[in-house]
């Protein structure tokens, strides 16, 4: 099974300081036919104005990882951790049995554009924990960067779920693949620009669930950033 998540189908929050576009159901965006996907719960598109951002509030039981498109994103919560990030920065927090955080645009004048991903956890109750890497271009063009798995394997971040996130850039003829064991579930999401992923032209904020295939193989088209998830059912 094949099926495209279109960018103009998400899910659209407008708040003045906040514009939001929810793949799945979020906040007041209700859709039963797209709930998440295995594990996948939520991909937020987010483009916060200078100087504004998101108070404190508690999460739990829920893997959160941020992906910084650009801009600068100031990050602090209950563990004590405070930073700002950007381009090529990503955020993993397991947020466990309890933390508070707020989210805000360290820059007072533009917009911060990152996603937000949350996947739902192996195991609740864990510690909360917190972990970021910069992950430059050149690590991701022409093959799929592995950012986030279950055991930090190759420089990436750690996470309390059996799922990979790679990171890719491709451009010009540039064509990646990535095998699908048995049983397991393949999201594709575009950041930026314009692809193929397995036959099926996708643009920016566009998404790609795959069900009972054997692989994901991307073809560039157009100076494109993407994510590529491997999830358990």
């Amino acid at each position: 099974m094949i099926q495209v998540r279109t960018s103009a189908e998400r899910g659209l929050a407008e708040h003045g300081w906040l514009s939001s576009r929810h793949t799945f159901s979020f906040a007041e965006y209700f859709d039963p036919r797209h709930m998440g996907f295995g594990p996948l719960r939520v991909i937020n598109e987010d483009q916060v104005q200078g100087g504004q951002g998101f108070g404190t509030h508690g999460h739990q039981n829920m893997e959160i990882i941020s992906y910084v498109l650009g801009g600068a994103l100031e990050h602090k919560d209950s563990m004590g951790t405070g930073s700002v990030l950007h381009y090529g920065d990503v955020q993993r927090m397991s947020a466990g049995t309890g933390v508070r955080h707020s989210e805000f645009n360290h820059d007072p004048n533009d917009p911060v554009h990152f996603l937000q991903i949350w996947i739902m956890p192996e195991r609740n109750g864990v510690k909360p924990s917190y972990e970021e890497k910069h992950f430059d271009e050149a690590s991701k063009r022409g093959q799929l960067r592995l950012i986030v798995s279950p055991d930090g394997r190759d420089g990436s971040l750690r996470m309390n779920q059996d799922a990979l996130l790679y990171a890719s850039i491709l451009d010009g003829s540039d064509r990646v693949t990535r095998a699908l064991a048995e049983g397991r579930l393949g999201y594709v999401h575009v950041a930026r620009g314009s692809l193929t992923a397995n036959g099926v032209v996708l643009k920016a904020g566009d998404a790609l669930k795959l069900d009972g295939e054997s692989e994901i193989v991307l073809d560039a088209a157009q100076d494109a950033e993407v994510l590529v998830f491997d999830l358990p059912r």
